[in-house]
């Protein structure tokens, strides 16, 4: 499909206004974010479309309307996924606006994007396109062919997903061991704990985890209510179970946590200044570096992130033979699909079928 007579030549790109948006992407991100109750899905979608309104403006001289050609969005894959030619791996981004767009701060480095990334914008396109009542170019057959053959060239390569190392109960010990009974000893303490016991919670939950959720059911056990979560963002479902256990030396590091710091309104996880005063709510990206943080400090191999926390908990409950329901329950996921492969990974040395040559002398 030939769509290069669109381009001004590359030697007369206009400079970029990466702060600005042409109205109609602009109306799409309001409605996008009046639907969205995730902080993290804002970001990304309104990230997602500066991007798009930037690369047109680039590549074609022009602002950026919806509905958006077909031939437009083709151009954005050949432009941003790799390919492999006899010169090695190949793309059709021009340098000199691949350098705008990094110095915009639009792009982290200049190349190729990952496959994934592709198709996240993709996605938040033809979601802009879908609220605005446009014919879709998104979910046109030359695109969703092109996106599939790029998948298959990706996996021939032996390109594979990155996935964040588990933290299943071995590791957790590991960080745990880490922490002392200074101040933010407790606090990361409790949190590595809370996020782990409570159904491996995801880092924004984390973060968002309030007192008022919070109720103290025994000496050793609390009960936090998950108001808010990815899959249930308008609030807990009738098929939903809110409700999350914190037991055992989970409840102990939590209860010496919130004793210690004082705490009784407001977010459960804080900053905390070097006068050893507490401060407001700990960030999503700041629960993270606190897993990265104690992963170093223990001295573990592997790219540990506030995912972690969450696969090692499927990870961990398969390996000792949990139900599948049961973790469901707890990490409030609504597709087994999603989080089939952690399961089985966890449980993989336990198939009986591994076991077939067990007893050959």
């Amino acid at each position: 499909m030939k769509i290069n007579a669109l381009m001004p030549p590359v030697g007369s790109l206009p400079a970029l206004v990466s702060d600005q948006l042409v109205a109609s992407a602009a109306a799409a991100v309001g409605e996008i974010l009046a639907e969205a109750a995730s902080a993290n899905t804002t970001r990304s979608y309104a990230s997602a479309l500066r991007y798009w309104a930037a690369w047109f403006q680039g590549r074609y001289g022009a602002a950026i309307a919806l509905p958006v050609p077909e031939a437009v969005v083709v151009q954005f894959v050949v432009d941003h996924v790799a390919r492999r030619a006899q010169a090695g791996l190949v793309w059709e981004l021009p340098p000199p606006l691949d350098s705008q767009l990094v110095a915009a701060r639009l792009k982290q480095r200049p190349g190729a994007l990952k496959l994934s990334t592709v198709v996240h914008r993709i996605a938040v396109l033809s979601s802009a396109h879908q609220l605005k009542k446009q014919a879709n170019p998104c979910e046109a057959p030359a695109v969703r062919h092109l996106l599939a053959r790029a998948r298959r060239a990706a996996v021939k390569r032996g390109e594979r997903p990155t996935k964040k190392t588990a933290v299943t109960k071995h590791e957790l010990g590991a960080l745990v061991a880490t922490c002392d009974h200074s101040l933010e000893g407790l606090r990361d303490r409790a949190l590595l704990y809370f996020a782990f016991a409570s159904g491996g919670r995801r880092r924004s939950e984390v973060a968002a985890a309030d007192i008022a959720d919070l109720r103290r059911v025994d000496e050793r056990a609390f009960v936090y209510r998950l108001e808010h979560s990815k899959t249930q963002q308008a609030g807990p479902s009738a098929s939903s179970t809110p409700d999350k256990p914190i037991l055992g030396v989970a409840a102990d590091a939590l209860a010496a946590w919130l004793t210690a710091s004082g705490i009784a309104e407001g977010p459960i996880f804080r900053r905390l200044w070097r006068n050893g005063r507490v401060g407001p709510g700990l960030s999503p990206a700041a629960i993270a570096a606190i897993v990265q943080r104690r992963a170093a400090r223990a001295g573990l191999d592997g790219d540990f992130g506030g995912h972690s926390l969450r696969s090692g908990f499927i990870t961990e409950g398969g390996r000792q033979g949990v139900a599948l329901p049961a973790l469901m329950a707890m990490t409030e996921h609504r597709s087994v699909a999603s989080v089939i492969g952690y399961f089985q990974a966890g449980g993989v040395t336990d198939n009986p079928a591994a076991h077939l040559l067990a007893h050959t002398d």
